[in-house]
């Protein structure tokens, strides 16, 4: 039985195409279709349901050494309103989750985790939990609205104050007030724009989405469902978990060691990512030369050697080219190296390029 979030209605009002995903029902298009969300995003802004994420609270004076203890990133200095990105691995050194964390104060952090992933997080957390902190699952108390693009700065600022707009990515204002109502305001998302994702009461989503859009109206603003969420992030080149990273894929191989501090005295799957020493696999970009689009979970060859699989794929429309991620034998990962990808039995030509494939402008 999937769940609704808050917004279901929201949705259904503005012609959202409904689909279930991670559990939930949710809209993977709107009228103006994937393509016309995807370059809105890009060009001007676009206003996204991401209430489906799992939201817990870590309180207590150790839960600092719970967070480090869990996490491979580092997590002993942050300021308050810094968020911070981190793979949770397993002791295999697979990746039970990637999340970010936000801190609110000393021994007070909120951590946002994926949908699909909620339950199977917060199970791992409570049985990793000591000391003075306690997990606190607080899912369905609260709802998340993204706005993302060139133009998502210009609409905030005719909803709040300067002073309540965060100016670091990666950062952001607790309890600040959008048309009444009380919501974090985070610098972070999931396009390779630059946005912001509001975290607010369930209940008030629906009048939060009503007044963003209008506001966001004269810039342009559409809203966008989880095919263009999909296509954005592959253009940027950030990892999705269940594709790029899952319980065998190590963070390492997946591209994220800068946010694997192997300097820190422990973390669940240390020892685990030591033993293994330099991967074997690597996640590189694709580019298409041949004729087709590569799709995920495809078979890569060089020749009758197969040196990997893809993890992700889609024609990408502001890039206006077919791209894939892939995990590859790592001798095989140097950029300009050509392979062929096996699609449902037809080798489409392809060569390694340069991750991200797309980055904005500063």
């Amino acid at each position: 039985m999937e769940l609704k979030t808050p917004l279901y209605d929201t949705h259904v009002k503005y012609g959202g195409k409904i689909v279930p995903f991670g559990g939930y029902l949710l809209p993977v298009q709107y009228g103006a279709g994937v393509i016309a969300e995807h370059m809105a995003v890009r060009t001007a802004c676009g206003l996204f349901d991401v209430s489906h994420m799992g939201e817990i609270t870590c309180i207590g004076s150790d839960a600092v050494k719970n967070l480090n203890h869990l996490l491979t990133n580092d997590y002993t200095t942050m300021y308050d309103g810094q968020a911070k990105y981190s793979p949770m691995c397993n002791e295999e050194g697979g990746v039970v989750d990637d999340l970010i964390v936000y801190k609110v104060q000393d021994d007070h952090y909120f951590i946002v985790v994926n949908a699909a992933n909620k339950d199977k997080d917060f199970a791992w957390m409570k049985a990793h939990e000591f000391g003075d902190a306690v997990f606190t699952d607080i899912s369905a108390q609260v709802a998340q609205i993204a706005l993302q693009g060139p133009k998502a700065e210009e609409i905030l600022k005719k909803l709040v104050k300067e002073e309540d707009i965060p100016v670091k990515y990666y950062s952001c204002k607790f309890h600040r007030t959008i048309g009444g109502m009380d919501c974090i305001i985070s610098r972070t998302g999931y396009t390779g724009e630059d946005g912001f994702e509001f975290y607010l009461a369930a209940e008030e989503a629906p009048k939060m989405w009503e007044l963003l859009l209008e506001t966001g109206k004269e810039y342009g603003l559409i809203p966008c469902g989880l095919g263009a969420r999909d296509t954005l992030r592959l253009e940027a080149a950030m990892p999705l978990y269940g594709h790029e990273m899952n319980d065998e894929i190590s963070p390492i191989e997946a591209g994220l060691g800068i946010f694997v501090k192997m300097g820190k005295e422990e973390f669940i799957g240390k020892d685990a990512l030591e033993a293994k020493g330099t991967p074997a696999k690597k996640r590189v970009g694709l580019k298409v030369t041949g004729r087709g689009i590569i799709r995920e979970h495809a078979d890569v060859y060089v020749g009758d050697t197969k040196i990997g699989i893809t993890t992700s794929g889609t024609h990408c429309p502001y890039l206006k080219a077919p791209l894939a991620m892939a995990l590859l034998d790592t001798e095989y990962t140097t950029v300009g190296t050509v392979v062929e990808v096996d699609v449902r039995g037809r080798r489409v030509a392809a060569e390694v390029v340069k991750l991200p494939f797309y980055k904005r402008e500063k």
